[in-house]
């Protein structure tokens, strides 16, 4: 278990970092503040927050896409010692409203964009609804003395009036608070249909947080490129927690984050540490790298002896230059990677690891750095921080509900016991819902969803995410899932219509091409996991904001 105290570690970056640059907004020349700059902008908030009666424990709602000011108004809201609740900008408008008001947030900041879409009317425990494009107030309720707008527009004369020797690292003090007490409200945005807020504490993030540090993930002037969402607790916890707790530089990429923009991005920043979800590489793999070494001519050199390693080292070396050069490695977490993906950037050798974690832990379970880590796995378990366990008879070969119990396991659900005491037993543990195997050391080996595993006719235990792994690198397969229907297994596809364009196929063609696929499809799996039939559909799977598909209707 860390002792750190979460806000003491921010006060004591800001003062040692105090001339460093913190945080740029990408595209935005100029934009970049330094950390005396940072405080100084929190000290601000804080004299707001004072004027509004906010009080440690209160909630402040924060919806936007990844920019300085989000990553302010976080940061100001948990050393103020209130709650801060990140909405995902991708949530519908009446789901964020759902939030805001279930929350009890008193405050919110929002981009522009989004609070168009929002009816202020229908969210009354708000006292203001504040910009995070031109920091002015969207909307505001309250007595008019102290109306949100009207202290805006004094809060420089009152920040010069607190500090009449001008604002300097000495003045950078937040009071120390419960560890226990709740730092973030997080609502997962399952494929269960239902959100559920996460109450994270501020002993949780502290736990996530110092453990990035001790294993000097970033560092004093490192560079950050933060592309994942900051509302999702992984992209929080890694591209911004513990970078500002150590001095890095962040970049914060606010634009949807396509392959080809984020490869442009890299090249710019050199980032010196890369957090990612597997599509990314997925894409890349398929889109640059499968047709590649698919051609003939390749795959004639690469069954060379010798000459297979010069032409792996080449296709490294482009990789890596591909995402700045200049990393220790790459972080994949957020959802399993794809294992032909996998096995392929284990045999180039790229610097590469997988995580695994979850909101409900802040995020991270378990972790290795690349050059110890064992394809196949999503790290051990943390040392000292977290505890694993398998619910099966032998758990390291028959798989079993994976459960962890430890510093990062979150408080429970917000105002919902019922879900809580569903995944947290009396111990302690919390069931992760996710099947998997552990080594002897704590390595775990995930399986699939306890929820999506099928048991068919014959008694076998099928994992459909691990068939949907292998079809989804198939020629025409942009993404899959597999569902039982009767007493067989059926394969749902949404078709590559790019690659369809471009050699100009129907819809119609694609009938005997996909029973090809099937067929290609069962040489390589066990044979209860043969699928009978491909059922094509005409439009992308309906996902969540976090693009994790909503199997629940499908099935």
């Amino acid at each position: 278990m860390v002792k750190e105290d979460l806000t003491a570690i921010y006060a004591e970056s800001f003062k040692k970092n105090w001339a460093l640059p913190a945080l740029s907004d990408y595209g935005d020349n100029g934009s970049t503040i330094t950390y005396g700059e940072l405080a100084k902008r929190i000290a601000r908030l804080h004299i707001f927050f004072e004027s509004q009666g906010v009080k440690a424990g209160d909630k402040i709602a924060l919806c936007g896409r990844n920019k300085t000011t989000w990553v302010t108004a976080y940061i100001a809201t948990i050393t103020y010692g209130a709650v801060i609740v990140p909405v995902l900008q991708d949530f519908n408008a009446q789901d964020a409203q759902h939030i805001i008001n279930h929350s009890d947030a008193v405050l919110l900041f929002v981009s522009n964009s989004v609070f168009e879409n929002l009816d202020f009317d229908e969210m009354p425990a708000l006292k203001a609804a504040l910009s995070l494009d031109t920091r002015r107030v969207l909307a505001e309720r309250g007595d008019q003395e102290q109306m949100p707008s009207r202290v805006l527009k004094n809060l420089t004369r009152k920040l010069k009036s607190r500090y009449r020797n001008g604002f300097s690292r000495e003045d950078v003090k937040y009071a120390i608070l419960d560890k226990h007490a709740i730092a973030e409200l997080n609502y997962t945005s399952g494929t269960t249909g239902f959100s559920k807020g996460v109450m994270l504490t501020f002993d949780n993030l502290a736990g996530n947080v110092v453990f990035g540090i001790n294993s000097r993930l970033h560092y004093p002037g490192s560079r950050v490129l933060s592309f994942l969402p900051l509302a999702h607790a992984y992209g929080c916890a890694f591209d911004m927690l513990t970078p500002l707790a150590t001095g890095s530089h962040i970049t914060l990429f606010g634009r949807l984050p396509s392959p080809k923009l984020l490869v442009k991005a890299m090249r710019e920043v050199k980032p010196n540490l890369i957090v990612t979800v597997p599509l990314v590489l997925e894409k890349i793999y398929k889109n640059q790298i499968v047709p590649m070494i698919t051609k003939q001519p390749m795959r004639w050199a690469l069954a060379i002896p010798f000459l297979d390693k010069a032409i792996y080292g080449k296709i490294r070396s482009r990789l890596v230059e591909a995402f700045g050069g200049e990393f220790e490695e790459v972080i994949v977490g957020g959802a399993p990677l794809n294992k032909e993906v996998e096995e392929f950037l284990h045999r180039i050798k790229f610097p590469f690891t997988v995580g695994y974690g979850m909101t409900e832990c802040g995020p991270l379970i378990s972790y290795t750095p690349w050059r110890e880590f064992v394809p196949q796995s999503c790290g051990m378990t943390l040392p000292g921080i977290m505890q694993s366990k398998i619910e099966s008879e032998d758990p390291e070969t028959i798989p079993g509900e994976i459960c962890v119990k430890g510093q990062n396991v979150m408080a429970g659900y917000y105002k919902n016991q019922e879900a809580t005491a569903g995944v947290l037993d009396e111990d302690g543990w919390l069931h992760t819902g996710d099947m998997g195997v552990r080594s002897e050391n704590g390595t775990l080996f995930i399986r699939g969803r306890y929820k999506t595993m099928i048991l068919t006719a014959s008694g076998q235990n099928v994992y459909p995410e691990e068939i949907e792994s292998k079809l989804n690198n198939m020629p025409y397969v942009s993404e899959s899932l597999v569902v039982e229907r009767g007493k067989g297994l059926i394969a749902i596809v949404y078709p590559d219509y790019e690659q369809m364009d471009r050699e100009k196929l129907t819809i119609v063609d694609m009938e005997p091409i996909m029973e090809g696929v099937r067929q290609d499809l069962n040489k390589i799996v066990a044979p209860y996991e043969r699928i009978e039939h491909i059922q094509l559909i005409p439009n992308e799977f309906e996902k969540t904001p976090k693009r994790s598909i909503k199997r629940y209707l499908y099935r």
